[in-house]
């Protein structure tokens, strides 16, 4: 059999996810009959919801498509300032509810995206199954860092986390999604979830430290989990995390 090859070529971001000796875009790839372009693309450990547009030569072409011998297959990222309302967005449009589900390993992510607002779902018993039917389900966004997660054909809107510090994860996320004008910090429970409520001190003070009784009076409670929140010691502390997630927006 002749050594059948196309171009493969990939943009902008898509590169920083490719093996090291692929990281100009650039590749000579033999051909294998039964491979699509999913297979193709993924093989060089880039998921199928990294990527927006997939060009063969200047045609504008579905997942499922085989590419021929000779040509020229380009991959782009998600656009953010192109119309490419003519092409087929191999991504899925936008849901219409920003929610998250997240692998067992962010943990700390989680807390913190919480403490800004934003519904997500974590738990450490959930396996890769479980991650997958929540997220379809439940039309949550799929964050991990595991590539072979997102290369699930069932997965529709999924993130790959690029850094493994917590802080740069918030960042990435609400750059991904643009998140800037959606935080609404302090209203959701980051231990579980849940959605808090402003309640009297009164209903509340035989459960506070004695410290806390005398020097605050606005609290927030969960009515998931039973916590109590008040805007303690630490909370210049949260505010700089805030601070820091909206400006990801703009400070590239």
């Amino acid at each position: 059999m002749p050594d059948e090859r196309i171009e493969l070529r990939f943009y902008a971001e898509l590169c920083d996810l490719l093996p090291p000796r692929h990281r100009s875009g650039r590749i000579s790839h033999r051909l294998i009959a039964t491979q699509s372009v999913k297979d193709l693309v993924e093989s060089y450990g880039v998921p199928h919801t990294e990527v927006e547009i997939v060009l063969a030569g200047d045609t504008s072409i579905g997942w499922d498509y085989r590419p021929r011998a000779g040509e020229r297959v380009s991959v782009f990222p998600v656009f953010e300032a192109f119309d490419v309302r003519p092409l087929v967005r191999l991504r899925p449009a936008p849901l219409r509810e920003t929610r998250f589900v997240l692998d067992g390993h962010l943990g700390a992510l989680a807390r913190r995206l919480r403490l800004l607002g934003f519904d997500c779902l974590y738990d450490t018993d959930a396996d890769d199954d479980d991650l997958v039917e929540i997220s379809v389900r439940g039309r949550r966004i799929l964050l991990t860092r595991d590539r072979l997660l997102l290369r699930r054909r069932a997965v529709t809107h999924g993130y790959l986390l690029r850094s493994d510090r917590p802080a740069e994860q918030v960042r990435e996320v609400v750059r991904r999604f643009q998140l800037g004008g959606s935080i609404a910090p302090f209203t959701r429970c980051p231990a579980c979830n849940g959605e808090l409520v402003r309640v009297e001190k009164a209903a509340i003070e035989h459960r506070l430290p004695p410290g806390t009784r005398r020097t605050y009076d606005e609290f927030h409670t969960c009515p998931d989990c039973g916590r109590d929140y008040w805007r303690g010691a630490h909370h210049a502390r949260l505010e700089r995390l805030v601070a820091d997630a909206r400006a990801a927006v703009t400070d590239r």
